[in-house]
């Protein structure tokens, strides 16, 4: 999962073989919903096979793989209610928040809820992020089934049957499929958690990657967005993405866009992705930004589709449990689509390595460094754990992008982190889990005694990242700061927002000089008013302005308003956590730059 605030995901997996779920009676599930006449609703209805007393509790998901965030999605349930086979009602009781209890298991052939959308239902606390929930409207609804569907305790391995109910001229884009009656049918209730439905008024594309078939459906409010022509933006990037992985490990794979008012980020799932977005129209830098975060959750079909440990294998959907290598499911995935970038040619090493620069400047600005990966996934789901989660995708993509550099010079530039990770693929697969404590010694197995002694430093503790000596292998420098000798315009103010509008504060001297005082009212720069909203503006104007120039201000002061002139500061530009190609490497630095640019 990827939010825009950088939050993050890992996806649910298949439970049994396929064989083995069929020779089990099916769960039949059917989701009705009209718009037209409840917005804000869905009606559940499930057809049982015979239960026992070990089945008598119904249960609704605590969370979801790959969100890291407490749902309870039992508290929009509005009614509950359970029959016999002749229709008859029979008694149940609300045991917790995402739990009723059957009182007669053994009778129950049907249960009947209504369960609220998650987008527009107010709760106190723990808000669904809107890629994971559901939502109504009168020409779309996104389905993700943890936020629909439950279980009887002890039958989450159970296949699934499930038919869907809505507007007759609506479209459905998912990765299931729909079997002769028209239900879709999923192995267990992880797959259907595993796979979303976004339906109603959409768009449709779709393209073969090698023997893979993508599909992309698209929600767009006022149409701005067509699946067609963001396919083709996208076209580069699943390009690179399978000379990266050399062949994909999945046979389809669908795209699930939703264009709306806001933006939420994506959440990853083993053969599907959705996105939550805002609507603006396409253009080449919208759809570079759009493409950038589908490298990241196309990159899952790997990690943890293929790699993935026991505690991922069968999710806990009942209680919430962290594993130590969210390192590899997110911090390795983001490693990943920003080098199948690089190495794809959609991505100059410049606009990299600031990319990387940036997580260095976030690690370092907004998360507590001494707060390791380890630790941080295994509290992914408390509060503080959700308070450095940002990180996973900064510090963890960064350690990712050191093991891959330990590993191109312990080798020799012949394997690099993706060759291991493509070697880890076929080790495991979907349905073999690597052990979670064991892993790291499996790993260093695999590759070299020097990478255990990476993890215990680097992920498993939090010591600062040897990020100067590591690079500098590529030829890359890194500097904490870097003057650039480059002069900057500046007002020599600082600014604050309150209730008289925009502030001045810690006015310099030279400012001083020409007759501001900390307190005074901002009105207008040269002639233009400048607003709260258009301070961002403001301040990039100046900054684009040459040292010296003159300009005009107009300031309020106890009521009056004044103009007052005066001419821009000049500053160095400096720069800080930054990671620059040199121009001239050595041989050895060249020759392992050369295979860390490319697949090897």
């Amino acid at each position: 999962m990827k939010l825009l605030s950088r939050l993050a995901a890992l996806a649910a997996l298949l439970t049994v073989p396929l064989a083995a779920a069929l020779a089990q009676a099916p769960l039949t599930y059917t989701i009705s919903m009209d718009p037209a006449a409840n917005s804000n609703e869905f009606q559940v209805k499930l057809e049982l096979p015979a239960l026992s007393k070990e089945q008598g509790v119904y249960q609704f998901a605590a969370t979801a793989p790959g969100t890291y965030q407490v749902m309870d999605i039992g508290r929009f349930v509005r009614t509950f209610e359970a029959f016999d086979k002749k229709g008859k009602p029979l008694a149940v009781k609300q045991l917790s928040t995402n739990q009723w209890q059957l009182l007669k298991p053994e009778k129950t052939r049907e249960i009947r809820y209504t369960i609220a959308e998650t987008w527009d239902t107010p709760v106190k606390e723990h808000a669904v992020y809107r890629m994971c929930g559901s939502s109504l409207e009168t020409d779309h609804a996104l389905l993700n089934g943890q936020t629909i569907l439950g279980y009887p305790q002890g039958w989450q391995a159970r296949p699934l049957r499930i038919k869907l109910n809505y507007p007759q001229n609506w479209k459905i884009g998912t990765a299931l499929t729909a079997d002769a009656q028209g239900y879709y049918t999923a192995n267990t209730y992880d797959h259907a958690v595993d796979s979303p439905f976004l339906l109603g008024r959409l768009t449709q594309a779709k393209t073969m990657l090698g023997t893979t078939e993508v599909d992309l459906f698209c929600y767009s409010k006022t149409d701005q967005v067509q699946a067609e022509p963001l396919l083709k933006e996208m076209q580069q990037m699943l390009n690179a993405a399978q000379q990266f992985l050399v062949q994909l490990p999945v046979q389809r794979y669908t795209f699930l866009y939703h264009f709306d008012d806001v933006s939420n980020g994506a959440w990853e799932h083993s053969y599907s992705s959705e996105y939550v977005l805002r609507e603006e129209p396409l253009t080449p830098e919208s759809a570079a930004g759009i493409t950038s975060i589908a490298a990241h959750e196309f990159f899952h079909v790997v990690t943890p589709l293929n790699i993935h440990s026991e505690v991922i294998q069968q999710f806990n959907f009942v209680q919430p449990t962290g594993s130590e290598h969210l390192w590899l499911y997110e911090g390795t995935t983001e490693w990943a689509a920003g080098m199948m970038q690089l190495r794809g040619g959609l991505m100059p090493l410049e606009k990299y390595l600031q990319e990387m620069s940036s997580k260095i400047a976030y690690d370092h600005l907004y998360a507590d460094t001494t707060y390791s990966l380890s630790r941080l996934g295994l509290n992914s789901f408390s509060d503080e754990g959700q308070r450095q989660y940002g990180n996973i995708y900064q510090r963890g993509a960064l350690t990712a992008a050191l093991l891959d550099l330990r590993l191109l010079e312990l080798s020799g530039g012949k394997r690099g982190l993706r060759e291991v990770i493509l070697d880890l693929t076929k080790r495991y697969g979907p349905t073999k889990p690597f052990a979670e404590k064991t892993f790291f010694q499996d790993f260093t197995q695999l590759t070299y005694p020097e990478i255990g002694d990476f993890f215990a430093r680097y992920v498993q503790q939090a010591q600062p990242l040897p990020l100067t000596d590591y690079y500098a292998k590529v030829g890359v420098q890194y500097s904490p700061v870097l003057r650039t000798g480059r002069q900057l315009a500046s007002l020599g103010t600082s600014f604050k927002s309150d209730e008289n509008g925009i502030v001045f504060e810690q006015v310099g001297p030279e400012l001083k000089a020409c007759g501001v005082a900390d307190g005074d009212q901002l009105v207008a720069y040269q002639g233009e008013a400048v607003t709260r909203e258009g301070m961002r503006a403001f301040l990039a104007k100046t900054k684009a302005s040459q040292p010296g120039q003159a300009y005009t201000l107009t300031i309020r002061r106890a009521g009056q308003e004044k103009q007052v002139k005066c001419k821009l500061l000049g500053n160095e530009e400096v720069k800080r956590y930054q990671l620059t190609a040199l121009p001239n490497p050595t041989p050895a630095q060249l020759a392992l730059r050369q295979a860390w640019l490319k697949n090897l």
